[in-house]
């Protein structure tokens, strides 16, 4: 008997197997479908050849599509986990979600933590490294020398970071014991060198998301059509028209000799047919659309971004009080043991809504800093460096984001896998410091967004603006694309 149930236990555990290892390969199969059409919406036309050089671009654009699938797991990771939670709970004894355990979970978290660290260290450098390559000097030119190349660097890369992470924990922690650990290049190095890029994508995230979280509402007000309040769109409609039929007249009027003036008059005509095709839409908007919407949204943006804050204020004091609220504290009950939310699911809800928001606020909020806004992608002419940059930001990013939502506590979910074992974690100062900052510099942002139209009139009035003490913004920028001042009259 004891025989036949060790062999029954075998079964249902290769069973199990079998039937997780399933589930996350239809899991990235979607992802992976879904960020292959993302890229070749954006990846230039003009790379499609059909010879050496789209050899490369296709390995390119395979690796490119694999570590942008991975980032959208890490994305999905945390949200998955919690309502996981929370069904298993609700439903403990069902027979569909029996799929759904604790076994599962944790092996969706060990796998994005080894493809991210696959796709950060190893296959994007392979990707750029072979896109650049030309293959060493005296070898003959082809796949195998391009390859032989990329090889090489990669190797004089990682000898390059092995000694850089080498020098740096011997002088953060001069201990005989730390520096000899370095040598177990799997249990120790590899995840010291991921806990370092994680702290550099929390760090990043503290920059991006208070910006994104001030930004989101000129982008969705670009996105929206807004109130008509003392408006005449007929009449504006009218006046832009009449300057896009001077301007054509005007560049149908210059020679083909003039090229600078006929380039700066097609940017101009272009501005002036964006402007006139956005009055357009908001006088075809209806009036729910207008009146109801817009309002809608904001206050909804608003809300989040309050919660949010609201949040991170509750987590100081916690982290104050109580150790436990350390994101390297005590273990919690597991998964389909407990809820950790409050308000049971409807908490759970409001968790992954604000994951969500903030990681969308974190993009565009990364897109918004100058320093990356050369990273933006465009439709149809992104070239494949430019591809690889962004999936590796983007990778970044989303590795960094259960971390970052544990640290703000965000959710109470323990971080599970490597995600949970980054010492810098168990640090009070560099948690505590991390809530403070945030909190303060997304209120900063947000009075400085709300504020902004204040000062830009008190300047005016008090004739500083003539000093350019003011900064235009960046959403005013965008807003008056027309050269020769006519939207500035509407």
């Amino acid at each position: 008997m004891e025989g036949q149930d060790e062999v029954s236990a075998r079964e249902q555990h290769f069973h199990s197997q079998v039937r997780e290892s399933t589930i996350c390969f239809l899991l990235f199969a979607i992802l992976y479908v879904v960020s292959y059409f993302i890229i070749t919406r954006y990846k230039r036309k003009s790379d499609e050849q059909e010879d050496e050089d789209a050899i490369v671009n296709r390995i390119s654009l395979f690796l490119s599509t694999f570590t942008l699938a991975v980032s959208a797991g890490a994305v999905l990771l945390l949200p998955f986990s919690i309502i996981s939670n929370e069904i298993l709970l609700s439903f403990p004894q069902s027979y569909y979600i029996q799929w759904l355990n604790g076994s599962l979970i944790h092996g969706l978290w060990n796998l994005a933590s080894l493809f991210s660290n696959l796709c950060l260290f190893v296959l994007m450098p392979f990707a750029f490294f072979f896109l650049e390559s030309e293959g060493f000097a005296g070898l003959k030119k082809g796949i195998r020398a391009r390859i032989l190349e990329t090889l090489v660097m990669l190797l004089l890369l990682a000898l390059l970071i092995l000694g850089i992470v080498w020098v740096a924990s011997a002088l953060i922690d001069n201990d005989a014991a730390s520096m000899e650990s370095l040598y177990d290049l799997w249990e120790f190095y590899l995840p010291y060198l991921y806990s370092c890029i994680s702290l550099m994508g929390c760090l990043l995230l503290l920059l991006c998301t208070p910006v994104g979280l001030s930004r989101m509402f000129t982008v969705m007000g670009q996105l929206l059509v807004k109130p008509t309040i003392l408006e005449d769109l007929d009449e504006q409609i009218y006046i832009i028209t009449l300057e896009e039929e001077a301007l054509q007249r005007r560049l149908n009027g210059l020679s083909s000799s003039v090229e600078y003036n006929i380039m700066e008059l097609e940017q101009e005509l272009e501005n002036v047919r964006t402007l006139k095709s956005k009055l357009e839409r908001r006088k075809k908007a209806s009036a729910w659309e207008r009146n109801l919407v817009y309002p809608a949204v904001m206050i909804l943006l608003l809300i989040q971004t309050s919660i949010s804050v609201l949040l991170v204020a509750c987590n100081i004091l916690c982290l104050l009080v109580d150790e436990t609220a350390m994101p390297k504290g005590t273990r919690g009950p597991g998964i389909g043991n407990a809820s950790l939310s409050t308000f049971g699911f409807v908490g759970a809800a409001l968790e992954i809504i604000l994951i969500f928001y903030l990681m969308v606020s974190s993009v565009v909020g990364f897109y918004s800093l100058r320093f990356f806004g050369n990273f933006t992608p465009k439709k149809d002419d992104t070239t494949m460096t430019k591809i690889i940059g962004n999936c590796v930001s983007l990778l970044v990013l989303s590795s960094a984001l259960p971390v970052m939502s544990r640290t703000l506590g965000i959710t109470r979910f323990d971080l599970l896998g490597d995600f949970g074992r980054f010492n810098w974690l168990g640090n009070f100062y560099i948690v505590l410091s991390y809530n403070l900052l945030f909190a303060i510099v997304t209120t900063l942002c947000l009075v400085r967004k709300f504020t902004s139209a204040v000062r830009e009139e008190l300047f005016k009035a008090l004739g500083l603006h003539k000093l350019h003490l003011s900064n235009t913004s960046r959403d005013s920028e965008t807003a008056k694309p027309s050269v020769n001042g006519h939207q500035k009259a509407l």
